[in-house]
């Protein structure tokens, strides 16, 4: 389970880098282009955006930790209080996987010498949890932190750097995010292209719509 720290840090970069550049687009279109309130916009989304992906995040992942250990405590105490069951029903999923009847008795068998191993083994087999392998609620706040941030720091880089129109930032975000999807790819079905030019498309989207709220919005504002 690498610790729970893979899905936040992909879908934290993700989020960071789609939303800042949707953010960016839209002030760029409702404030004179290269304003300093862009910066500032993109600055307070990167930070307000990265504290709540955190502690989103922390929540999630703790909330998961301690529902899989209170299904861990109820399984230590079936196996406490009813052995002989619990040492049937193991042989039986062995028998499901299509081991033969008497070596299922007899590994069940084996594993209830001790139960330690026996509660490990029922948690697996039955809760699909390795319970020496708990998401981390820290890691994966950490990470989602982290990626967000560099995910959200990416549109904001042009600006930082003396850009006075969105068009840099339209550019390397755009490149981000096709590279972003590519990489997605190496954990998925899809292709590295299908998958990137798939990012590429939905984050150009949300950027082009929230441009277009800022132009309606912006002149009305000022």
């Amino acid at each position: 389970m690498n610790g729970g720290w893979l899905r936040p840090a992909v879908f934290g970069a993700m989020d960071g880098l789609v939303s800042n550049f949707a953010l960016i687009a839209g002030m760029d279109g409702g404030t004179q282009s290269g304003s300093k309130f862009i910066v500032l916009a993109g600055l307070a989304g990167l930070a307000a955006g990265a504290f709540s992906m955190a502690a989103g995040e922390y929540t999630s992942v703790a909330s998961q930790r301690e529902l899989a250990r209170a299904e861990i405590e109820v399984e230590r105490q079936e196996i406490a209080q009813h052995p002989i069951d619990e040492e049937i029903e193991l042989a039986d999923t062995y028998r499901a996987k299509g081991l033969d009847p008497d070596l299922a008795d007899k590994v069940a068998k084996q594993f209830h010498t001790d139960p330690d191993q026996a509660l490990d083994e029922h948690v697996r087999e039955e809760l699909g949890i390795d319970p020496h392998d708990l998401p981390n609620p820290l890691l994966a706040a950490g990470s989602s932190f982290v990626c967000f941030a560099i995910g959200a720091f990416i549109p904001l880089l042009p600006y930082l750097l003396g850009a006075t129109n969105v068009v840099p930032a339209l550019i390397v975000s755009l490149t981000a995010l096709f590279a972003a999807g590519a990489v997605v790819s190496r954990v998925t079905s899809r292709s590295w292209w299908y998958s990137g030019l798939r990012q590429l498309i939905l984050g150009g989207l949300a950027a082009a719509l929230t441009y277009f709220v800022g132009t309606l919005v912006g002149p009305g504002l000022g």
